[in-house]
């Protein structure tokens, strides 16, 4: 399968990240100041190793909880500057779909209960502005019988089936954009490729922008139009997916896509020379100084121990990476 045809750029953006910051208890920084934007209609995806802030930048993006610093721009609105009952006004706009898709569904509740229960809820709220949902056409648009499967409840279904309930639940508020979170990092690999051809198909029908969190660049290779590789809380590479994935300019993405199986011969040509990154990831409450990949990176010199590597452009295809020594050289 090939990556999506490119999205629309003529309009602006419907989501900005800007200078976003996660910060838990204890001063660690989840997320260290990220900036990003995605068009209508694009499947941005996020991708890098546990633990480096995917997740805690995805429930940022729909505040839930709001970011520590920074703006998130929703469709040219500030989220930060809105109220909370303004910005749950907003909240069918953007919708979001977990790692776990049975924790994250009420086990009493039947699946198509599950399914109508945000649009009832948004109903009873906003009933001048609430659209009619027909639950068991949604059921089938996401392969569930609503016949046979309608009325059963979580513990019922396979992990798969549970995933695909919660995308049905997700699109019943007829969002514009939807944040998946690992979505099918839980289930198994060949139940993985069903879920993110549906994802990638609603996209594609319904004009949806997809925000998609994942740590294996293998998942997202054919789903995605960009792709963001995150750090220790940090965007250390962005670009389109076929640039990223054949010509990597960070040490780091070279470094997770050799570790890829079945890289096809085209990409191993680019990535002959790369050796496995070592070490472990540093913790987020002692990041290292300057650039925070330095200590796990064979080419690293003083200079980024020194220095906070910025995200500028490689090459003329709107590739942009950050690295003082990255592996395509630097426009101008």
């Amino acid at each position: 399968m090939t990556p999506p045809d490119p999205a629309d750029t003529t309009e602006s953006p419907l989501l900005e990240l800007r200078d976003v910051v996660v910060e838990y208890r204890g001063g660690v920084r989840a997320v260290a100041g990220v900036d990003l934007s995605v068009n209508r209609g694009e499947t941005l995806s996020i991708v890098g190793e546990s633990g480096c802030g995917k997740s805690s930048l995805a429930r940022a993006i729909v505040h839930a909880p709001p970011p520590t610093g920074g703006e998130v721009v929703f469709d040219g609105v500030s989220l930060g500057s809105l109220s909370t009952a303004q910005v749950r006004r907003l909240r069918p706009r953007f919708q979001m779909i977990f790692q776990d898709p049975i924790s994250s569904l009420n086990p009493r509740r039947t699946a198509r209960q599950l399914v109508a229960e945000g649009a009832d809820v948004w109903r009873r709220r906003e009933p001048a502005r609430a659209a009619a949902v027909d639950v068991d056409d949604l059921l089938r648009r996401v392969g569930i019988d609503p016949v046979r499967l309608g009325d059963r409840r979580p513990h019922e279904f396979s992990g798969g089936q549970c995933q695909r309930i919660s995308i049905a639940r997700a699109i019943a508020m007829q969002p514009e954009l939807l944040v998946c979170d690992e979505p099918v990092s839980a289930l198994d690999v060949s139940v993985q490729a069903q879920v993110l051809n549906l994802l990638r198909a609603l996209s594609r029908d319904l004009g949806l922008t997809l925000v998609f969190i994942a740590h294996d660049l293998a998942v997202v290779r054919n789903i995605s139009h960009r792709v963001a590789v995150m750090y220790l809380g940090r965007i250390v590479e962005v670009g389109d997916v076929l640039s990223v994935y054949e010509r990597p300019a960070h040490h780091y993405t070279a470094g997770l896509l050799a570790a890829v199986p079945d890289i096809d011969a085209a990409e191993s040509e680019h990535l002959g020379d790369v050796a496995p990154i070592s070490g472990d990831v540093p913790s987020p409450a002692n990041p290292p100084s300057g650039c925070r990949f330095r200590t796990r990176c064979p080419h690293a010199t003083d200079r980024c121990a020194d220095e906070v590597p910025e995200l500028r452009p490689v090459g003329d295809d709107g590739q942009l990476v950050a690295c003082h020594y990255p592996r395509r050289a630097p426009e101008g």
